[in-house]
């Protein structure tokens, strides 16, 4: 039955597992009529029947029952719709005319109207049997067994009712959170800090259960292992968008023809085709499987939190049980209700962890597989610009030696490259102060000393409590060179207002330097003082005469229309190498035609007489 206004999600719900109850059910009955062909011991062959399906039975019709509450519910919410109600009901009755009125509900109830029946057949067939007889005990022991199974039915129900309600993770404002604290959250919440106090000093002992510890070390490694691959596969992805977005091919690199033109031609070919081909696959059957994968764990963390809660409360109850003798029907509920968790937990956690792992498995087998299909696609493309190439025919040790050789001399090309861009504009090796900073980072150097004070190479944004957001260039002492935890990745500064942790690897040692007068001996009183600028210092601009041309040595954002922005290496006019109120730490410059106030100390004279600019070495 599959009519056409219910999704195939309903039809899940409705009926979950049903088709594996009719397959137990089909060999099950099959095996009672072959019963009648031996009527002297038929009654001890139904016995043994039943308790071959034992287990059978009982896993087929937990699951089923187990979600039986949800079905109804979803049949409720049908009788909402009348037109969709009078057409599931016209097909119950021209396939179950039995069922009546009842409709769906009636055939949702059978199975579990089934397996309940089944003691209470078997009991009253032990009592038409004769306690001497053969199939006696094997009666009662089936009569037990399928006793059992109801007990074991009811028990994994009452289970996932516990797990379903603590399972949901809610993400609630702080406004929200607040609106649900009352008198009896404050007294659960109380006693429970209390017994974790007691049992930290000692004074009761903790419940030790070896078994659930193995099994919740296991998923949290489980947890760490996917976090991880997620972390490192959003990563791959950033840096193979930025890829994509790096086409050397489409620059005009001025060659004529040759092995240029045919790189040109095979990497625009994979920039089209082969890589955003690759990007797809990868999206589709790695990382969406891989974000299904991290929400999975969101409920049993929440379980496995809850359990502490509730272990808390179950060792309060025990306590008490063993004082008084008695507990109120609350703490008899909050007994059970951690029972049932433990016991649903240490039963499927490891199902779950092992699925978990294999899911992962497959999911970087997978992007292995991808990886092999790119390497593919590449070589078969490839071969034939290849065969193109001038030394394809050399042998291998003497390309080998041939690539050494020209990289050898492509790279003290670079390196004298390098030293002459470094005679034109040295760059900077840390970023220069915020303005209006110095008096801040004078507070920090006589706190702290030099040796403590780091610079921010890129801006931050604090992402946890603790973390600080810190715009680049700012200055701060260094307090501690790793978090609570041990990560030296994280380390605790002080800003001179506020501390908090920032990420290790964008701060910078900050070099403190004289100031220009002092080295020429000329600091006069204050020759302790110290002039809180970055290494190089360039030759600041209070000494270039007006309408000169000079070079920013840093890049400089205007934050108001009286301002200029700048960037390094550009070729600046000074106008006047100061403000209207004659303050020298700002220079009025021309800038492509615009005008405005930039920080003198962001500016330099360009190398004399070296000209502005540099040649490719011979």
């Amino acid at each position: 039955w599959d009519p056409e206004g219910l999704p195939q999600g309903d039809l899940d719900v409705l009926f979950s597992n049903i088709d594996d109850i009719v397959k137990v059910n089909s060999r099950f009955l099959h095996g009672l009529q072959e019963t009648a062909s031996r009527e002297e011991d038929q009654v001890q062959l139904i016995g043994n029947l039943f308790l071959e399906f034992q287990e059978e039975l009982e896993q087929v019709y937990k699951v089923y029952c187990a979600s039986y509450d949800q079905a109804l519910l979803l049949v409720d919410t049908y009788r909402k719709e009348p037109e969709l109600q009078r057409e599931i009901q016209g097909i119950i009755e021209a396939v179950v005319p039995q069922a009546g009125s009842s409709g769906l509900s009636f055939l949702l109830v059978i199975p579990l109207q089934r397996i309940t029946k089944y003691p209470l057949l078997l009991q009253k067939i032990l009592e038409n049997t004769l306690p001497d007889a053969s199939a006696y005990p094997v009666l009662q022991r089936a009569t037990h067994a399928l006793q059992d199974v109801n007990a074991n039915i009811n028990e994994y129900k009452r289970r996932k009712e516990v797990a379903s309600k603590y399972t949901k993770v809610e993400q609630l404002t702080l406004r929200e959170r607040l609106a649900r604290i009352n008198t009896h959250t404050l007294s659960k919440k109380t006693t429970r800090l209390s017994q974790l106090l007691k049992q930290e000093a000692g004074l009761v002992p903790r419940t030790e259960d070896k078994e659930f510890d193995d099994l919740e070390e296991r998923f949290h490694w489980v947890s760490l292992c996917v976090k991880e691959t997620k972390n490192n596969v959003a990563a791959y992805l950033d840096n193979l968008e930025a890829f994509l977005h790096f086409r050397p091919q489409e620059c005009d690199l001025d060659v004529g023809g040759g092995p240029v033109v045919q790189y040109c031609s095979l990497t625009r070919d994979l920039q089209l085709q082969a890589f955003p081909e690759f990007k797809r696959r990868l999206e589709g059957l790695v990382w969406q499987p891989l974000c299904s994968l991290a929400k999975t764990l969101a409920g049993p963390q929440n379980l496995i939190k809850k359990r502490l809660d509730k272990l808390l409360d179950f060792e309060r109850v025990e306590e008490k049980l063993l004082e008084v003798g008695s507990v109120s029907y609350e703490e008899e509920v909050a007994r059970h209700t951690y029972q049932a968790l433990n016991s649903m937990l240490v039963a499927e956690l490891p199902q779950f962890n092992q699925l978990a792992m294999q899911w992962l498995r497959q999911i970087l087998c997978t992007f292995v597989a991808l990886q092999r299909d790119l390497a593919k696609q590449v070589l078969q493309r490839a071969e034939g610009s290849l065969a193109q190439l001038p030394h394809h025919h050399i042998p291998e040790l003497a390309f080998r030696k041939l690539v050494e050789d020209a990289l050898g001399q492509t790279s003290h090309q670079l390196h004298s490259f390098q030293k002459n861009f470094e005679k034109v504009l040295p760059p900077p090796t840390i970023q220069p102060l915020l303005p209006g900073a110095e008096r801040q980072v004078q507070a920090l150097l006589s706190r702290y000393g030099p040796g403590k004070l780091y610079q921010v190479t890129s801006n931050i944004s604090g992402a946890g409590t603790l973390d600080l957001t810190l715009p680049r260039g700012q200055v701060v002492a260094l307090l501690q060179n790793k978090d609570t935890k041990g990560n030296s990745s994280r380390w605790l500064v002080d800003t001179g207002g506020h501390r908090g942790y920032v990420p290790a690897g964008k701060l910078e040692l900050y070099r403190v330097v004289p100031r220009d007068k002092e080295l020429r001996g000329q600091a006069g009183p204050h020759e302790d003082s110290r002039h809180l600028t970055p290494e190089p210092t360039p030759v600041p601009v209070s000494s270039v005469p007006t309408m000169t041309q000079v070079v920013a040595v840093y890049p400089f954002l205007a934050r108001s229309s009286h301002e200029v922005s700048l960037q390094a290496g550009q070729p600046v006019t000074v106008l006047e190498a100061q403000d209207k109120k004659g303050n020298p730490e700002w220079s009025l410059v021309e800038v492509d035609g615009q005008r405005g106030y930039v920080p003198s100390s962001f500016l330099a004279r360009a190398p004399s007489p070296a000209p502005w600019g540099w040649s490719l070495p011979s």
